[in-house]
């Protein structure tokens, strides 16, 4: 597919997969967070976060622990400031990685005026800026997000993001200027679900195949690709 012609003026990217490998360290402190708060963790040694908000994780493990919905939207904001503090402790111990291209696209994209970079992540909001952090990202390059502590469900994500760089930049971003870029089908379904352009990079656990079967716009091995393939 030809790179884009219309003008961009958002790009929102994914963290786990997308912008860095958090190397079991979520997985890790979402357990002793769970532990804390519900007193369980339920199956989460063998649960799939790909593409997930946490928010969706909690309903998943702790719905079948006799908590209802209502009972996690209420502990949200407790177990988003646990979860945090677990994650700031022991993140240092895991070997993080940067997935390859990304701190230079991110860099590129901020550099180039008149795009806004953002961020849309199942993470809680509050783990976000640690795992940015740990890989060698600034939280405040990414002037826009939305996070999996707002929405059970990643396809409303994107509209918030839309609105809040709207509201930033005065001006209206029509779907079809926003560049979604996430390792997972559920990115792009929620690329679909905006109106915008889904692009998928292969550098998170999703088997190529798989993320080819969900048709986004654009596949890159990396993003060591993006400027080129899907913008000049």
């Amino acid at each position: 597919m030809a790179p884009i012609a219309t003008d961009v003026q958002l790009i929102l990217f994914d963290i786990d997969g997308t912008l860095m490998l958090p190397k079991g360290a979520g997985r890790a402190s979402t357990k002793l967070a769970m532990l804390e708060i519900f007193k369980t963790a339920g199956g989460i040694d063998d649960h799939h976060f790909g593409g997930k908000t946490d928010w969706q994780t909690l309903l998943d493990l702790m719905q079948v622990e006799g908590f209802s919905s209502d009972d996690i939207q209420r502990l949200m904001p407790d177990y988003e400031a646990v979860v945090a503090r677990h994650l700031s402790a022991i993140i240092p111990d895991y070997p993080i990685e940067t997935c390859p291209g990304a701190l230079d696209v991110v860099h590129e994209v901020r550099r180039r005026e008149g795009l806004i970079p953002g961020i849309v992540t199942g993470n809680v909001s509050s783990t976000a800026p640690i795992k940015l952090r740990a890989a060698g990202f600034d939280p405040d390059w990414f002037v826009v997000g939305a996070y999996g502590s707002e929405a059970a469900d990643r396809n409303h994500l994107p509209h918030l993001a839309v609105s809040r760089a709207e509201k930033l930049s005065g001006r209206r971003i029509p779907p079809e200027q926003v560049v979604v870029i996430g390792d997972t089908p559920a990115d792009i379904a929620c690329a679909r679900a905006l109106g915008g352009v889904a692009v998928a990079v292969s550098t998170g656990y999703t088997p190529r195949e798989e993320l080819a079967a969900a048709q986004p716009d654009y596949f890159l091995d990396d993003l060591t690709q993006f400027f080129g393939q899907v913008m000049l």
